[in-house]
């Protein structure tokens, strides 16, 4: 028997915030400037939705431990400077919320910082404080299933009862690996095709999140 969800589990970036488009576009001119030229959709599918660390050992491997150091330096300074010039939710988003009845919290790739910054200067931070983790406090990132799991095990739900919301093939295949159903946001850079799988829905519209959660 399918459990009723007792918990939405959101990602961050993409999910909540409109933050995958920046993050891609200065991948690409670091990538450019630093000999690992990229396209964005080479960059969705090697970095979007993976923690820093794992973005930083791919560098790594192809450039070297001091050009990945340098990478990272500029990603956070550039990307935290884009942040603060463009930043705004997920269209849709608030409205999404608004509309949510069942608890709510966040699991991203992201560090604890990232997401003050982002969900802060979107106001979404207050939302969900006190029920934000990161893939910081987990031994393994997406695609593991360690993230998803921790945030179900301090909000002391049974993963069964979880859904996830995610943009990314990481992310859902975490969510897999973890025994949760997931829905797919498309209306990113992740295409529909990457993200559709077992015990997931994908949709392009965050309006119609609570109907589609509802509906399971």
């Amino acid at each position: 028997m399918i459990k009723a969800i007792e918990l939405v589990i959101f990602d961050c970036d993409g999910v909540l915030v409109d933050s995958e488009r920046i993050a891609a576009r200065v991948q690409v001119a670091i990538g450019a400037e630093l000999g690992w030229p990229l396209t964005e959709d080479e960059v969705v599918d090697r970095f979007i939705g993976r923690s820093h660390a794992a973005i930083r050992d791919q560098v790594a491997a192809r450039l070297g431990e001091d050009t990945a150091r340098t990478w990272s330096e500029r990603f956070e300074r550039l990307h935290r400077e884009a942040v603060d010039a463009e930043i705004a939710p997920v269209e849709g988003l608030p409205e999404a919320l608004d509309a949510l009845t069942l608890p709510t919290c966040v699991a991203s790739s992201g560090s604890h910082d990232k997401m003050r910054h982002t969900l802060g200067r979107t106001g979404l931070y207050e939302r969900f404080a006190g029920r934000i983790f990161s893939a910081t406090e987990v031994a393994h990132g997406k695609p593991a299933p360690d993230l998803f799991l921790h945030a179900a095990r301090q909000m002391g739900v049974d993963p069964a009862a979880c859904v996830v919301v995610e943009d990314s093939r990481p992310g859902v295949l975490a969510a897999r690996a973890a025994g949760m159903r997931s829905f797919g946001y498309a209306g990113g850079l992740t295409p529909a095709e990457r993200l559709e799988g077992p015990h997931t829905t994908v949709f392009y519209d965050m309006r119609e999140l609570p109907k589609l959660i509802a509906a399971r």
